[in-house]
């Protein structure tokens, strides 16, 4: 015992027999490791069967408990785990014969062949191996939010390296790139692509692009401070360069890749919420990521599966991997997911799924048939492994085995 006084979070839902390690766990984060407001939903073999909330609706509110309760309907902006829910969408295109991953980006918008990006494919948006990481003017916020400036610059952009030769973290620019490409094969917006044929046949309380109606569920975002000490992350750095250090070089590729829209959007502006932005404005449920990532391995209460097994395949094949020209660590992506690695550890070595800098985390495992969905108020200085998602993931896994 340290001799500090742990704060006690009226913890609500639901698990299921032999899961109570999971609740153990997400309660120990409100005690132990800084949680504010957060929910965590675990599905197995297509059942929901952990659904917890707990804490404050709003992480910038006051900690004494006078604040507005989190709610079993309490939504929350993930950030870049909407990448993942993103990337659902052109395999989904492919498995349905409409988007060659193999084409040239060019087939399907032919604005983006200049400045050198001709042989730019499919597959190297969603493995972030386009070259496309950094803007070389940065967009306003209004402008990052309007549905045009953002597509227009990225097809006008060079690539920072020879696309396809290498990876590196395209962590604003990833919005327009996939937004742009599903518009011009589908004619619909990815977000309307997603409500209409994933959110909405599966029940999920997701959105990438948030309706006027939903506004006031969400939660509001804690302010962020700085990066801390690479240590913190949890991740492996290269030696003679740390990702604090290049957060704070304005010229490096680190910096400029996450300040693509400048000065930074406020998360909390309804505005951003009901932007789609495929790589930052997504706004789910813990309950709904579990969802929608349980029926892309299996089939979930009766619904037909999302992902053929060959789909499925394609989403967790390597193919990026090594040191990451954004995030100077060494990385694992699939086709527009993360896979297991030490930069972002899952279940297992054949899960995949998508974290969001600060905290949230979504993501599957075939093999155990668990999805697991993780949301949170309180934003951390972390990239991608979150300590308190890592300890819901390890009791989750000692669960399974």
């Amino acid at each position: 015992m340290n001799g500090k006084r742990e704060s006690v979070v009226d913890v609500q839902g639901t698990v299921e027999d032999g899961f109570e390690p999971v609740r153990d766990a997400f309660m120990a984060n409100f005690a132990r490791r800084g949680e504010r407001g957060a929910a965590v939903a675990v599905y197995r073999h297509g059942r929901k069967v952990v659904d917890l909330w707990g804490g404050t609706k709003d992480g910038d509110g006051a900690p004494d408990g006078t604040a507005a309760p989190w709610e079993a309907g309490t939504a929350q902006v993930i950030r870049s785990a909407t990448k993942g829910i993103a990337a659902v969408v052109p395999l989904l295109l492919h498995q349905r014969g409409q988007l060659d991953l193999d084409a040239p980006v060019g087939t399907y918008w032919p604005e983006f062949k200049a400045a050198g990006k001709e042989r730019v494919l499919v597959r190297h948006l969603l493995s972030h191996r386009a070259g496309l990481p950094v803007l070389d003017t940065p967009l306003t916020p209004a402008q990052a939010l309007d549905g045009t400036s953002g597509p227009a610059a990225v097809a006008a952009q060079a690539p920072a390296w020879e696309p396809g030769t290498d990876h590196g973290y395209h962590a604003q620019t990833y919005s327009w790139l996939l937004g742009e490409l599903v518009l011009r094969v589908t004619g619909r917006t990815l977000g309307t692509w997603v409500a209409e044929e994933i959110s909405g046949p599966l029940g999920l309380d997701l959105w990438i692009g948030l309706p006027d109606a939903e506004q006031s569920r969400v939660g509001r975002l804690a302010p962020v401070t700085p990066p801390p000490p690479p240590a913190a992350h949890g991740l492996r750095v290269r030696p003679k360069r740390t990702v604090a250090a290049a957060y704070e070089d304005p010229n490096s590729l680190t910096s400029r890749a996450f300040a693509a829209i400048s000065p930074g959007p406020d998360e909390n502006d309804p505005a951003f919420r009901a932007a789609e932005l495929p790589a930052s404005a997504g706004v789910a449920t813990a309950r709904a990521l579990a969802r929608c990532y349980a029926a892309l391995i299996g089939a979930v209460d009766g619904h037909t599966r999302l992902f053929a097994p060959a789909t499925l395949t394609l989403a967790r094949t390597e193919e990026s991997a090594g040191p990451d020209r954004t995030l100077l660590v060494s990385t694992r992506f699939g086709l527009g997911f993360m896979l297991h690695g030490p930069a972002s550890p899952l279940l297992s070595p054949g899960s995949f799924g998508h974290p969001g800098r600060g905290g949230a985390l979504a993501c599957a495992d075939p093999e155990s048939g668990v999805a697991f969905g993780y949301v949170t108020n309180g934003m951390q200085r972390n990239v991608t492994a979150d300590p308190r998602a890592q300890a819901l993931l390890g009791a989750v896994s000692h669960v399974v085995g």
